[in-house]
This record gives C-alpha cells, structure tokens and sequence, in this order.
C-alpha cells in the first residue's frame, strides 16, 4: 500500500519511498517534492486522487441502439463495447464501427481500445486508432481490420473490441543538441534477438 503526502505547491514532482517498519509488516510511504523549477500553486478546486479512491469512467447512450459498456469479469481490465448497427467487414478488409456511446475517460487517463482475445484467434480480427483521449467527446468508433480470407459480419449488440482506461503522463517538450548515452544506442529493428 502507498501512502501519499502532499505539498501545497508542486508542478513537477520527484519521488522518495521511505520504508516504514509497523509491527510484523512493512510499508512504504512517497513523499512528492516540488522540482526546483517552476511551481503551481495548488488550488482548492484541484482534485488528486488517493489510494483506493474509486475512479468513474462516465458514458452516455447517443442512441436507443447503443449499448452500456460491460466488464467480462471483476478484475477484467477493460469494458467490451458493443457494436450499435449491423457490418460486414470484408476479407482482408477494414470497417469503421459506430458504438453510438459517448465516454468521459477519467483524469489522468487515456482510453486505449484493444482487440479482444477470442476475436484476434478465432476470427483474425484486430484494431487500429485506439485511442480516447479525456476531452474527447463524440461518437466512440472502433475500427476493425480483418485479416481473415472470409468476411466478418457484425451485429447489433456483438463486442467487439474493450476499453481500457490507462495512466498517462503529459510531459513538457524540450529540444535539444544531443540526448543522453546508453548502453543500446542506435540498436533496434530486432536488436536484441528473440531468446
């Protein structure tokens, strides 16, 4: 478990974890640091979210053919999306398929939408364009690619692809005259084998 503390200002952070002895049990606590660079003053009507706080990925039906996100099981990590109209994906072909649901991804978070396993093995199905970023507000759409030498037919109310809601950082952007060496270097393409 991870204790957060937090100073009044802080716009970049480094992170320290002190072991604390309790008992038979250890635990760590993260002090956050404001950087020596700029600081944000924190305002009142900032939000961070703490351990075990419970995260809401808010939808909205655009449609009566749309259907509600479902989560195959309690820890699966995403929610299925289920396709709102009728296709057919053509052999060797793609599709562009219309969930006709709006979603709030939470803050801190992009939403990723990944294929489904049984799909991606059984019917050569795949995604592409899978990301929701957190302002983004229309029509969530999946497109689909498939690989398969045989049509792929879609009906309303079949999954077809799940939503994850990922952490994401948002770095600044900085150019400069040469970036630090490592070991790799310039290797890549297969570099570093299959073994």
């Amino acid at each position: 478990m991870l204790l957060f503390k937090f100073n009044k200002h802080f716009s970049l952070f480094s992170n320290v974890f002190y072991p604390l002895n309790h008992g038979s049990g250890h635990r760590l606590t993260r002090q956050i640091f404001p950087s020596r660079t700029q600081k944000l003053q924190y305002s009142s009507g900032s939000h961070i979210k703490m351990p075990g706080e419970i995260c809401v990925l808010k939808y909205t039906k655009l449609s009566e053919l749309a259907h509600a996100p479902v989560r195959g099981s309690e820890y699966a990590a995403g929610f299925d999306l289920k396709s709102a109209y009728d296709y057919v994906v053509p052999a060797h072909g793609k599709e562009l398929v219309k969930t006709d649901l709006q979603v709030q991804i939470p803050d801190g978070c992009y939403g990723r939408i990944a294929p489904r396993s049984g799909l991606a093995w059984k019917n050569f199905i795949d995604i592409g364009a899978g990301v929701i970023d957190v302002d983004y507000r229309g029509n969530v759409g999946v497109v689909i690619f498939n690989h398969g030498d045989s049509d792929f037919i879609i009906k309303n109310g079949d999954r077809i692809a799940q939503l994850i809601c990922e952490k994401i950082a948002y770095p600044c952007l900085e150019e400069v005259k040469s970036l630090d060496e490592t070991i790799r270097g310039h290797s890549g393409f297969g570099s570093t084998g299959t073994k």
